[in-house]
């Protein structure tokens, strides 16, 4: 199936065309200073009546006269509901995923907003706790006929959104990270936010066809109504192209089974090659590891926002 084609199927599956957008309304209660950057709580509307609270972390000495380039990090799952934003930003959770504060010191802008069920997101009403309250959204979209999938992809559209606006920052120098459901996103939005100029996607790539094998049960986001007929997860990843993608896998890691990776990336590596693109697409599978982020993975992370945000022009 052509990409086109298979594109406007995915997009049937998730639910049809996005809203236009609302104004975004921001919102920012309270500014930090920490080591090396400023820690601002925000929160902005991206559809009437849904706000989203984020920490914005903006690197000492970047202005709106030194702009700098923009990250926006998409939290993991883990089953972790009450984690979220809060991760990346360094404030809780593992220190191995404290990636937004590692790039702030790098020099990035970086905005970590909360998916919908997580940390300040969680069931308002209180009726619903953890994967309950995130079982009854996903059935609550599908009814709606979408799925969860078309809703976070429209939340990680808004944050894009809020970069772009931000005055500290270089509009056309944007990028994106995500750790396992973080990584599932980055894959889900790259298709439809050219404004990404380079992904990097962390330990999440399982495909249908090794979900249906070993009877995995994953992430809601993972799932698109109908889709299966005409192509697989490594075919929406592939939507990416021309833009810059890089990926990392552990060679045990039971969320994406190795031999499915291995069939997947190819698929991708096509993608990016059939339009003389191949330099924009790399993978890392490390021998030995599982669901984690590597000092090696965070070095070809680091590598790759240097070379493909930091030096464009």
């Amino acid at each position: 199936m052509a990409a086109i084609d298979f594109k406007e199927r995915l997009l049937s599956g998730l639910g049809g065309d996005w809203p236009k957008p609302c104004p975004l309304k921001i919102q920012t209660p309270r500014t930090e200073q920490k080591d090396g950057y400023r820690l601002i709580s925000i929160n902005y509307e991206v559809e009437p009546g849904d706000r989203v609270p984020a920490l914005l972390l903006i690197p000492d000495g970047v202005t709106e006269k030194t702009p700098a380039p923009g990250v926006a990090i998409w939290h993991q799952h883990a089953g972790q509901f009450h984690l979220g934003k809060s991760e990346p930003a360094g404030l809780a959770g593992n220190p191995m995923h404290h990636t937004g504060v590692a790039l702030a010191r790098e020099g990035y802008v970086v905005l970590c907003p909360d998916a919908l069920c997580f940390e300040d997101r969680q069931d308002a009403t209180k009726k619903l706790k953890g994967h309950w309250f995130e079982r009854f959204e996903f059935l609550r979209y599908v009814v709606e006929g979408r799925c969860m999938a078309w809703k976070n992809i429209l939340d990680m559209r808004r944050a894009v959104d809020v970069l772009a606006g931000r005055p500290e920052v270089q509009e056309n120098h944007l990028g994106c990270y995500g750790h396992s459901m973080g990584s599932t996103h980055t894959w889900l939005v790259g298709p439809w936010e050219p404004r990404l100029k380079c992904l990097v996607g962390n330990c999440c790539l399982p495909t249908y066809k090794g979900i249906h094998r070993e009877h995995m049960l994953h992430c809601f986001p993972n799932f698109v109504p109908g889709i299966f007929p005409h192509g697989d997860t490594p075919d929406i990843a592939a939507l990416i192209a021309p833009r810059a993608l890089h990926m990392n896998f552990g060679e045990t890691d039971g969320g994406s089974p190795i031999d499915e990776v291995r069939r997947g990336v190819k698929v991708i590596a096509a993608a990016y090659e059939s339009i003389h693109a191949e330099n924009n697409f790399s993978h890392y599978i490390e021998k030995g590891s599982g669901h984690v982020l590597s000092k090696k993975m965070w070095q070809l992370t680091r590598d790759w926002f240097a070379r493909h945000l930091k030096s464009t022009t």
